[in-house]
């Protein structure tokens, strides 16, 4: 359970750790070109890719990086640079109910009571929460929306290949894909600028690909061989709130009661999805 928190806490910082690095001269493509880089480095030092499986499971998950994580990625920090990082950790923890409803719309699942439920308190508690921020960009709010629609599709995608690949080497090898393919797009586009980068910059990249990277998803797999995906899913929900109190600790960032109780139904709806 401690390895399960500790992850989400992991998790929850990163979107302070992305704002942080904006302020020293990160743009959106410098942060998401090192990030990966720096991570998929961590990932293959630690020896996760020492055995590599059949060469379709490695081209579908570098695929799977490259294609999938890596533009829901640009969606997360293209919004992060409009909109609060509490914000965005909410619409973007959505996705546990995007993927159940998904699921039964693909036949996958079947739609119970309790999904309904959990559908209609992230729907609610969604519209509570931005409703109660004041003046809202509204791309940024659709770009956070996006990336957790991509992220559910992402995880649908990847069902297969997961069950076939340990976990460790899956992140390895999606990280490298997404490190490839953003790397590449940044540099075309004229957005891979790491000599903008403060010497404070290049600590909280380094912090993003090493705590909110590397170190949430090994602590993740740690707890959830230990408690399964039930608990370990259920203990997910202190991510968001950790990004609300690590914004709060750090940029003074506050919510109103209505923000509360739409962060508390869509922390709801997870809990419901997730038992």
């Amino acid at each position: 359970m401690l390895f399960c928190l500790a992850s989400g806490a992991a998790f929850g910082a990163m979107a302070v750790f992305g704002k942080l690095a904006y302020a020293e001269g990160a743009t959106v493509g410098t942060l998401l070109a090192l990030r990966f880089l720096f991570a998929s480095g961590l990932f293959w030092a630690g020896g996760a890719g020492r055995a590599l499986p059949a060469r379709r499971d490695v081209l579908l998950a570098l695929g799977l990086g490259a294609g999938g994580y890596a533009v829901q990625a640009g969606l997360y920090f293209g919004a992060l640079s409009r909109i609060d990082a509490g914000l965005l950790s909410l619409l973007v923890f959505t996705f546990p109910v995007i993927v159940a409803v998904a699921a039964v719309a693909l036949g996958r699942e079947r739609m119970t009571r309790r999904r309904a439920f959990a559908l209609a308190g992230a729907l609610g508690g969604t519209a509570l929460f931005v409703g109660s921020t004041g003046a809202v960009d509204v791309l940024g709010v659709a770009l956070g929306l996006g990336a957790a629609v991509l992220y559910s599709a992402y995880i649908l995608v990847s069902e297969g290949v997961a069950q076939r690949m340990p976990p460790q080497l899956l992140a390895t090898l999606v990280c490298t894909g997404a490190a490839a393919a953003l790397t590449v797009s940044t540099v075309a586009l004229g957005q891979f600028r790491p000599g903008d980068l403060t010497l404070a910059g290049w600590w909280w990249l380094l912090c993003l690909a090493g705590i909110s990277t590397v170190g949430a998803i090994t602590l993740f797999f740690a707890g959830l061989k230990r408690v399964g995906p039930t608990t370990s899913s259920i203990l997910a929900t202190v991510e968001p709130l950790a990004t609300l109190v690590l914004a709060f600790l750090v940029f003074g960032d506050t919510i109103s009661a209505l923000g509360i109780a739409g962060a508390g139904l869509i922390l709801l709806a997870v809990w419901l999805v997730s038992g």
